[in-house]
């Protein structure tokens, strides 16, 4: 990727360039526009990249003198169109939803990258998340989703925390891959892992809840675990079978997941067999895993709701003395069997009467509707 207009010299260029995909966010644009204008300490430029809203979105961007860059739909596609009409030395890319409240933010973070990058480049950052609600409820489930956010381990960073890293790093890494209309963000967040490295940004960014709210917590949750399952084990057919896997946010609604139990079920019978179904439970289970650390730290936000960041003694118990013992095979086929018994069984059943069905069926060519376009 290159920058639009070489011949500028650098002194020209604006330091910071903010990237925001969008589709139909007349809503929310607005306010994210206005809070970069205060954002102080540094130049910036603010560019769309927008997937074919049909609402007030382009003349809100114009309105506020940000560049609109049509794109194809699809968060990654629209991001690397924005990136390639970019000036900035430096890259951020944020949700439309995304709100940030402290003037110094931007300026602190960019700041706090330029020195990493003195030290180990090539690096990245992400802020912490908090979530804006619009209705109580799930309050332990949300504060332990926010204290993730502070974390660089796997599969915790993503598109909402905001992304900030150099040009040069973006264009190394090749961009946001965009083969799937979404996971552009955890694709390019293991990319940033396996070549460089994640740095937690100073401060903050608040981001809506609107999707956990309109689709259900738990729903919303689990749905999030079957896709980051189904991404780990390279099986990207579900992606393109599952029914409204991601869904425009215009067009959320309380999820029914029995189509997507129906699918798996599908996938087991017709697609692996019971060769392949083992492997990839064994490979789930694996990645169960090496994942139950989440499960320490969701006792340290529970046993200390008012704890600091930085204070999650159980989850030091995980990666201490805990994490070594459950490194060996059996742990991980106990849980692949777990996995398959609560996902294939319980969840399944539960999910597949909820949809009205006795029983978990497909349609009969055992094809389902393709998924929907992605939230951009």
């Amino acid at each position: 990727m290159q920058p639009a207009e070489p011949g500028i010299a650098a002194a020209e260029l604006p330091l910071l360039s903010v990237i925001v995909p969008t589709l139909d966010e007349e809503a929310a644009l607005p306010v994210l526009l206005a809070d970069l204008a205060r954002q102080r300490g540094l130049a910036l430029e603010v560019l769309v990249g927008d997937g074919g809203s049909t609402d007030n979105t382009a003349a809100i961007a114009r309105a506020h003198g940000a560049a609109f860059i049509p794109a194809a739909r699809g968060r990654g596609a629209q991001m690397n169109a924005a990136a390639v009409r970019a000036l900035g030395r430096y890259l951020l890319f944020l949700h439309a939803d995304s709100r940030l409240d402290d003037t110094d933010l931007l300026a602190r973070a960019l700041a706090c990258l330029r020195r990493a990058e003195q030290d180990h480049p090539p690096v990245a950052g992400h802020f912490r998340l908090r979530f804006l609600r619009s209705r109580p409820g799930h309050d332990l489930a949300y504060r332990f989703l926010e204290a993730k956010t502070g974390l660089n381990r796997a599969h915790t960073t993503n598109g909402d925390q905001g992304m900030l890293l150099s040009r040069a790093f973006f264009e190394r890494l090749g961009g946001f891959d965009s083969s799937l209309p979404f996971l552009e963000d955890q694709r390019l967040a293991a990319a940033i892992r396996a070549q460089g490295r994640w740095l937690t940004l100073p401060g903050t960014i608040a981001t809506s809840a609107r999707r956990f709210e309109s689709e259900g917590f738990f729903r919303r949750y689990l749905l999030m675990g079957i896709m980051m399952g189904m991404y780990a084990v390279g099986e990207e057919r579900f992606f393109a079978r599952a029914p409204g896997v991601y869904r425009v946010q215009a067009a959320t609604g309380r999820l029914l997941l029995g189509p997507v139990f129906g699918l798996l079920w599908t996938m087991v019978r017709k697609d692996w067999g019971p060769a392949q179904t083992a492997r990839i439970f064994l490979r789930l289970g694996r990645l169960l895993r090496e994942n139950a650390w989440q499960a320490f730290l969701l006792l340290d936000v529970w046993l200390r709701p008012n704890r600091r960041e930085d204070e999650a003694p159980l989850l030091r118990l995980h990666d201490r003395p805990v994490a070594p013992c459950l490194d060996f095979w059996p742990m991980d086929v106990l849980a692949g069997a777990l996995c398959f018994f609560w996902f294939m069984v319980v969840l399944a059943a539960w999910f597949g009467l909820e949809s009205g069905r006795a029983k978990l069926v497909t349609p009969s060519d055992g094809k389902s509707a393709p998924a929907d376009a992605p939230d951009a």
